[in-house]
């Protein structure tokens, strides 16, 4: 696996590393990229460039700074207030609530829609997010109607993690250690059951059904963020932390 070429603010992205000019999906530019008309698409982050020639993206991987909101983003939201046909969540401490309609989940309708306390977590897609407007939210794939995992979170435990962890957590499980470098979940998994959701907001609930197993999966996964451990040091850190369970 080549190394990624590392970008700094106001690098312009030349052609040749752009994803394959075959595909017939649109070109996709995520966090850290900026497009200027008609053509040109520069660095506004500093890191590392990513490509995803299967999605026709690319974006810039950075550990630091706000996350900012991007339409089909699955994040982890706290409830803050409910109006009248809509829930209102804090996607992050720094942004304005953004709108979760409270018929945005499978099934819901005026008689069964979910009953949400301020304070409840809700994993969620942005289905809608611009410069100037809050952001908008939904918990069905808007194709098919299905939550597909997305909802209201209960039980377990919620972790803070780097922006840049959680989209390698958010990665396939096959491009996770290519790509991310992560063994992490695949070594807990073979140990131990849990359930886990990560958020591109740099949120992580994890429930291990037992609360020491959801604490012992929550450190590992901010461990290996801070420390920005390799896969062997993963491994040890798994057994490390599962020791006694």
């Amino acid at each position: 696996m080549s190394s990624p070429t590392i970008l700094l603010p106001g690098d312009t992205i030349p052609p040749s590393l752009l994803p394959s000019p075959a595909s017939t999906k649109p070109l996709t530019l995520g966090p850290g990229l900026r497009h200027i008309p008609p053509s040109t698409i520069t660095a506004a982050l500093s890191g590392p460039l990513h490509t995803d020639p299967r999605k026709n993206a690319l974006w810039i991987e950075n550990n630091g700074g706000r996350y900012i909101p991007v339409a089909g983003d699955l994040v982890i939201c706290a409830m803050h207030h409910s109006s009248v046909d809509a829930y209102h969540c804090s996607i992050t401490p720094y942004t304005a609530p953004a709108t979760l309609p409270q018929l945005a989940f499978e099934g819901a309708s005026k008689k069964t829609r979910p009953v949400l306390a301020p304070g409840a977590l809700v994993y969620a897609r942005v289905s809608v997010a611009g410069k100037h407007m809050e952001p908008e939210l939904e918990c069905v794939h808007p194709g098919t109607g299905k939550a597909e995992g997305l909802g209201p979170l209960k039980g377990g435990m919620v972790w803070d993690v780097s922006l840049g962890m959680a989209r390698r957590l958010l990665l396939p499980q096959g491009k996770m250690r290519e790509v991310g470098g992560l063994v992490l979940l695949e070594a807990l998994a073979e140990k131990v059951r849990f359930e886990i959701a990560v958020g591109r907001n740099g949120r992580v609930w994890v429930d291990g059904g037992d609360v020491k197993v959801t604490l012992a999966v929550g450190r590992a996964v901010v461990e290996t963020d801070e420390g920005g451990l390799g896969v062997e040091e993963q491994r040890k850190l798994v057994a490390r932390v599962l020791r006694g369970l």
